[in-house]
């Protein structure tokens, strides 16, 4: 179909599998962006080595859980098609492992002949072969050998006698090949690197570089003295990924913890569905290795052609010093109503109040909590955790408040995946110090983040409100972009407990005041608001659409989407990872612009902006548009209503994002993403960047009026970013070329 055919709206079935981009080819794409970050020279060094890593753990968990699935689907005879696109499991699985196959290569190719040696130029190095160490790195390798790693090792013998042993999911192994003295058959086993034991061992310098040398390295230097008076014929490292996706039957259950403890259990001992080798494996070994797990050798096996799992990366990336090697330090910037205020509960109830985290600092959310343990005037606290730190304050606070005898109610999801130890830890722990520990719905998981304080003001019973986007973590608040608000306004505060209510006790759902929840409506409302766009603009009116999210898979949502385009609406959607809505095609999508952002900072926020002909609303939350949020989790979606915050959303972080010619990626019809390049006479403007020097401009400038200086508009030397245009100025395309 060319641009050249005129093709009515009502011809077209929005229907077709073929206006729908596959969910774990998108997935993949969304990872190649990650890996577009390791490539780029303009990205330091270490950031750089990072991505790489990251690259390697996004992999490994796509497999566990979506592949794993896959596999399920494909095991139990299940031929039929899932998701808009119509794709079957096995058309899936065949595409999976092609791409794969080709990121993975280009992802060693940049390690090995970009990454590494631009490392090793900066003195930071991982040594893989004997020859390359010296007597005194072999010496001390082997102190640390005989102390360290000998005593965990159980080397394990594959014969008629000793089968082949259950290998820990993600675990790196040395398949050996020995022969007896004067016999010729072969033996094999196995050894298992130990997983306890950090990956990288860094060796002593004299010179002050960084050597590393690898775990698997360092046994097989040693495998004789594992296998006294055999002969070491050959070997290879390995790893191996199993399947960890599961399902709990909701009638079935009647204690979820349990249910969910037996079920990670089961995680660690699910079927093997990738199998990693060293490329230099012997074609025997590679066969046993299948056989033995039962993969096929060509759709399952990847061939690695350096140092396995790349995600020890982070242990490089972890080195101190370096600086010149990484970007810039930043320190995120505290709250100005909140710092200049007497305490926290006067900031709050003076005025509602944005942050923009990393930018802005997260601590206001941790006092929030820490304060209410400690404030003989609160009376009660209650919060929903999804993911925490490992040791969180949050957490700790929750226990305080418990043991000081306020009521503390804890809605923890055990269900959030690969967190789901962590969690049970926690609820046992927030159990015990008397919190009120709740696990929400055995079929929807809580998703939405949410917390309420009670206290006792002078003027009476008052409940402090937090809706954010971000989880309650204070290690990832630095690395994501996320946005919090704090209120006391009384309707958001009837909707809050209402939503605990919900959660935790019997109750029909109100009549909300505020907030959209999903499952219950928040599907239908965002389906609303886009086709109140189409209908604006099909009466002569200005419909206008703008979206920050993360995923966007819903077929209703899509399809809603594509209505509004045939209408003329301009959309603009920046969507950091999964994304089934094509743009660009004639006569569905040509008024839809999609970009992608990845940078330093992991893009989180999700923020909806309907132009309502010219009278904005504008919502942000916890949902995505994916099928999942909508309908199988609970979640908050809340309006931002002050005037001057509902300016600050629009005008500076959705603009900022929209604009982006250095991070953004804009995807194609076709599915490829290519970089957005700024337009002739255009500067470049990189999103992240001016967040930053915005959170440190205003810095700057109250710390000048603080000081009675002169304000910033008087002040030299203080870069001030140009205000983006406004939502209506922007346009919906920009240039994008094929790097």
């Amino acid at each position: 179909m060319t641009t050249s055919e005129t093709i009515s709206p009502a011809e077209i079935n929005l229907d077709d599998p073929s206006l729908y981009i596959n969910r774990e080819i998108s997935w993949l794409e969304f990872n190649r962006r990650v890996l577009d970050e390791a490539r780029d020279p303009t990205v330091p060094l270490l950031e750089r080595a990072k991505f790489l890593g990251i690259f390697s753990a996004n992999l490994d968990e796509f497999f566990m859980v979506r592949v794993g699935g896959l596999m399920q689907k494909v095991h139990a005879g299940i031929t039929r098609s899932f998701g808009a696109d119509r794709s079957l499991p096995t058309q899936q699985l065949e595409a999976i492992s092609q791409l794969v196959g080709e990121l993975v290569q280009e992802q060693y190719r940049t390690w090995a002949e970009e990454v590494m040696p631009e490392l090793q130029n900066n003195n930071i190095s991982i040594v893989r072969y004997e020859k390359d160490l010296s007597d005194a790195d072999k010496a001390f390798i082997h102190e640390y050998f005989v102390k360290e790693v000998f005593p965990v090792l159980t080397p394990l013998a594959i014969d008629p006698g000793h089968p082949f042993p259950h290998l820990s999911n993600r675990s790196i192994n040395l398949a050996v090949q020995l022969e007896r003295p004067k016999a010729t058959d072969k033996l094999f086993a196995v050894v298992q690197v130990p997983g306890v034991l950090k990956r990288l061992i860094e060796l002593p310098s004299p010179t002050g570089s960084a050597v590393f040398v690898s775990l698997e390295t360092v046994i097989r230097l040693h495998l004789k003295d594992l296998f006294p008076g055999m002969k070491i014929v050959h070997n290879t490292a390995f790893r191996v990924t199993r399947d960890t996706e599961y399902e709990i039957e909701d009638e079935e259950v009647e204690d979820l913890m349990k249910a969910i403890e037996d079920s990670v259990r089961k995680r660690r001992r699910g079927t093997a569905i990738r199998l990693e080798v060293e490329a230099e494996a012997s074609e025997e070994i590679v066969f046993n290795l299948s056989t033995s797990m039962e993969l096929d050798t060509v759709a399952d096996v990847f061939a690695i052609p350096e140092l396995l799992d790349l995600s020890c990366l982070f242990q490089v990336y972890a080195l101190p010093g370096y600086t010149d090697l990484r970007d810039p330090p930043f320190v995120p910037q505290p709250n100005h109503e909140i710092s200049s205020a007497s305490d926290i509960w006067t900031a709050i109830k003076q005025k509602d109040i944005l942050l923009h985290h990393p930018y802005e600092s997260f601590a206001p959310v941790v006092d929030f909590i820490e304060y209410a343990a400690s404030d003989d005037k609160v009376l009660a606290i209650k919060q929903t955790l999804y993911r925490t730190s490992h040791d969180s304050p949050i957490v700790r606070a929750l226990q305080r408040a418990a043991d000081a005898g306020k009521q503390v109610t804890a809605v923890i999801e055990l269900k959030a995946r690969l967190d789901e130890e962590r969690n049970i830890l926690w609820a046992r722990e927030l159990e015990k110090s008397g919190v009120h520990v709740v696990f929400g719905f055995v079929g929807l998981k809580t998703h939405c983040k949410v917390a309420m304080v009670v206290r006792k003001d002078d003027d009476g019973i008052r409940r402090y409100i937090h809706l954010g986007t971000g989880n309650y973590n204070p290690q990832t608040a630095r690395v994501y972009t996320d946005i919090g608000l704090f209120t006391s306004n009384a309707d958001y505060a009837d909707d809050v407990s209402a939503l605990f209510n919900y959660l935790t006790g019997y109750s029909e759902l109100p009549v909300w005041k505020k907030l959209i929840v999903a499952p219950s409506r928040l599907q239908s409302f965002m389906i609303q608001q886009i086709l109140r766009e189409r209908d604006l603009q099909l009466k002569g009116k200005k419909g206008r659409i703008i979206t920050k999210i993360n995923g966007l898979l819903e077929p209703a949502v899509v399809q809603a989407l594509y209505q509004a385009s045939q209408a003329g609406v301009k959309i603009d959607i920046i969507c950091r990872g999964i994304c089934a809505l094509r743009p660009k095609i004639p006569g569905v999508s040509e008024n839809i612009r999609v970009i992608s952002v990845v940078d330093r900072f992991l893009e989180h926020s999700r923020i909806f902006y309907f132009g309502n002909d010219g009278e904005p609303e504008v919502y942000v939350g916890s949902a995505d548009w994916m099928d999942r949020n909508l309908s199988r989790r609970v979640e908050v979606v809340f309006p931002i209503e002050n005037p001057e915050m509902k300016d600050r959303v629009i005008n500076e972080i959705l603009m900022s994002s929209v604009r982006d010619n250095v991070k953004a990626r804009e995807l194609q019809a076709d599915g490829s993403y290519v970089r957005v390049q700024p337009a002739e006479n255009e500067p470049p403007f990189r999103s992240q960047s001016h967040f930053l020097e915005l959170a440190s401009n205003r810095a700057i400038r109250r710390e000048l009026t603080a000081d009675n200086s002169p304000k910033i508009a008087d002040t030299k030397g203080i870069r001030r970013p140009k205000k983006p245009k406004k939502a209506e100025d922007i346009p919906p395309r920009r240039q994008a070329t094929s790097e």
